[in-house]
């Protein structure tokens, strides 16, 4: 019998075609950008998508507050630009230390979210040596809104300027008072820093909050305050307490008669409560960035605006470099009052 024949490879190695390497070297180009292709518009749809679900917004203060009720007014708007549920939740105490953690331990896919106060994000890394969270593990998205403060005298003072204010106290050293929400908040420390200035010096009575602070302005039992401009305004009568000045560098529209305190008075002088939208540090850019101009549109809304001037707060949309420009800015100005008074937080 013969034997089966051997079954031949359809191509020998001598024999097997040689594709040129500058076709090879096309060829790999061409994949690889056919793949990047790809990733790049999986990821334009994933951005264009998102939100895609519920986003939760931590706020670390009771519900009430000034953070509370600037972001219930812009969280509403969000809602129904992105057609998804923003759920609003308070998560108060520790000087925002807990629901700020709980933020920075959140998965970072931009369904968790943080805004809160200067407290936060100036104050808390001057104040105190151990935080339950670092700052590099948040990021920037957008400044939303400011509130001016104001510098106001009870009744009883007679005092009806800065100016004569300063000479007053400046006639009665440590006699007069002034109240604050604490030790370490931001109306002591805008005090601290109007009365270093202006050259005069008067006692700290700190109270549980700045509604506490303004009624006790109110029942005299302090001379002064700087508090901010929603808590104090309502509380102004021409035989009650008196609004003397504000401390944004030029004259308010939520005040256009009051004049400045830098200019009545104490030049240099500028002091206000700052609020905004953070994120943990490892959210994608691209959903950050999406965040930061959805941001922008709802807060050049008219009746955002409208709706958020009667509640006395100015809007003030930062992009994350500016916004993180005055972190740094506000931590120097505050880190010097701080270290004069020596300070603690509360």
């Amino acid at each position: 019998m013969r034997a089966c024949p051997r079954l031949r490879r359809p191509w020998s190695k001598a024999a097997r075609p040689r594709i040129p390497r500058l076709v090879v070297r096309h060829l790999s180009a061409f994949i690889a950008m056919l793949v990047g292709s790809i990733a790049a518009l999986h990821d334009a749809h994933a951005v264009t998508d998102y939100p895609t679900r519920s986003v939760r917004i931590i706020i670390p203060f009771s519900p009430g507050g000034t953070p509370d009720l600037i972001m219930r007014v812009v969280g509403q708007a969000l809602s129904e630009k992105w057609r998804q549920s923003v759920i609003i939740e308070n998560r108060p105490g520790a000087n925002t230390f807990i629901g700020t953690a709980a933020v920075t331990r959140a998965t970072p896919d931009g369904y968790t979210l943080l805004f809160t106060g200067d407290g936060t994000f100036v104050l808390n890394p001057l104040l105190y040596v151990s935080l339950p969270y670092a700052m590099s593990e948040l990021a920037p998205i957008s400044l939303i809104a400011t509130a001016p403060h104001v510098l106001a005298v009870s009744g009883k003072v007679p005092a009806r300027s800065v100016r004569e204010f300063v000479e007053l106290g400046k006639a009665n050293p440590g006699k007069m008072t002034f109240g604050s929400s604490g030790s370490g908040s931001i109306q002591r420390l805008a005090f601290e820093f109007f009365s270093r200035l202006a050259g005069i010096e008067l006692v700290h009575v700190p109270y549980r909050g700045a509604n506490e602070t303004v009624a006790a302005l109110v029942a005299e039992e302090i001379d002064a305050s700087i508090n901010g401009t929603a808590t104090m305004l309502p509380h102004v009568s021409p035989q009650g307490v008196r609004a003397l000045g504000i401390s944004t560098r030029q004259r308010s529209s939520l005040a256009p008669d009051l004049p400045t305190i830098a200019e009545a008075g104490v030049p240099g002088y500028s002091s206000q409560g700052t609020f905004g939208l953070l994120a943990p540090a490892g959210v994608p850019q691209d959903i950050r960035d999406k965040l930061e101009t959805d941001l922008a549109e709802v807060l050049q809304r008219p009746q955002i605006r409208a709706i958020l001037s009667a509640r006395h707060f100015e809007i003030a949309p930062l992009g994350p470099s500016e916004f993180q420009r005055l972190i740094v800015e506000e931590s120097d100005k505050w880190r010097s009052v701080i270290a004069d008074k020596r300070i603690k937080g509360d």
